[in-house]
């Protein structure tokens, strides 16, 4: 894995001191959410908690982060082994006290959101994340909201971070060949949406949509195509929350910025990728 991982770490500074050890660096910060421990609990050999936390931010702000998923999606695009049928879902995870308390009043860093990602729902304080995962039930983008935000309106958001360069020429490809998501995105937006990006839509329709249209008789139309077998499918973005929320650190949030857990997400993304 580390073999992968390293030609894309970010190299020494020209001036200044060296940095860290990246790989001790990298062990450290997967400790931590794995264990979801807290980070003055990081064991000595694994190096200055500071060092970790501080790395993370950093290359979280610089997006050293995404730039690392994203070139071992490309790299997964050019041996074909991803599977373009793209099921979306969002997961709720409850927030600790201890992610509670960031200032409020301005963003303390470039690119935290001014609620950082919390809000109240009926769990009590929480982080919502949104996920793309192809249909090996790998993640392949997202984006975190408050915990009462809803699904709908985020779709559009995590459809735009599909975006996986090619190796060789040619645009980027961002276009899956299909979305499976549940009813919740039923919409008339996010259809047209799709359908004029030429994307195949399974999503089934809420019955009170169905009792509407029939209500209308022939002013209601016609019900939207879905293919009830290839629905089957949307089980692979569960699998992939599953598999995320094996890190303890991702299935309760700690982290007091939004960047900091979004990139706990990002490298979470980076070692399943890299166990293909």
């Amino acid at each position: 894995m580390w073999d992968r991982i390293e030609p894309l770490m970010p190299a020494d500074p020209v001036r200044g001191r060296r940095w860290a050890n990246h790989r001790r660096t990298l062990e450290a910060i997967a400790w931590k959410y794995r264990t979801n421990s807290p980070w003055r609990d990081l064991p000595n050999e694994l190096g200055p908690f500071q060092t970790a936390h501080k790395r993370l931010i950093r290359w979280a702000l610089d997006g050293t982060w995404e730039m690392i998923l994203t070139a071992l999606l490309a790299a997964a695009d050019a041996d074909d082994d991803i599977d373009w049928t793209v099921s979306l879902d969002p997961t709720v995870i409850r927030a600790h006290q201890h992610a509670a308390g960031a200032r409020k009043r301005g963003a303390a860093h470039s690119g935290e959101p001014a609620d950082h990602a919390l809000g109240r729902s009926r769990g009590g304080l929480s982080t919502k994340v949104h996920l793309a995962a192809d249909g090996h039930a790998r993640p392949l983008a997202f984006t975190i909201t408050a915990g009462q935000a809803g699904d709908a309106p985020a779709f559009e958001t995590v459809m735009s971070r599909i975006r996986i360069p090619r190796v060789g020429p040619g645009r980027p490809r961002t276009r899956p060949l299909a979305v499976l998501a549940d009813r919740a995105y039923s919409s008339r937006a996010i259809r047209s949406y799709l359908r004029r990006r030429n994307i195949r839509t399974v999503i089934p329709q809420p019955s009170d949509h169905v009792g509407h249209r029939l209500r209308r008789g022939r002013l209601g139309g016609r019900p939207p195509g879905f293919d009830s077998e290839a629905y089957k499918q949307r089980n692979a973005v569960q699998r992939c929350i599953n598999r995320l929320k094996q890190w303890r650190g991702l299935a309760t949030r700690t982290d007091r910025l939004a960047i900091a857990y979004q990139a706990a997400l990002h490298l979470a993304g980076i070692l399943i990728w890299t166990r293909r």
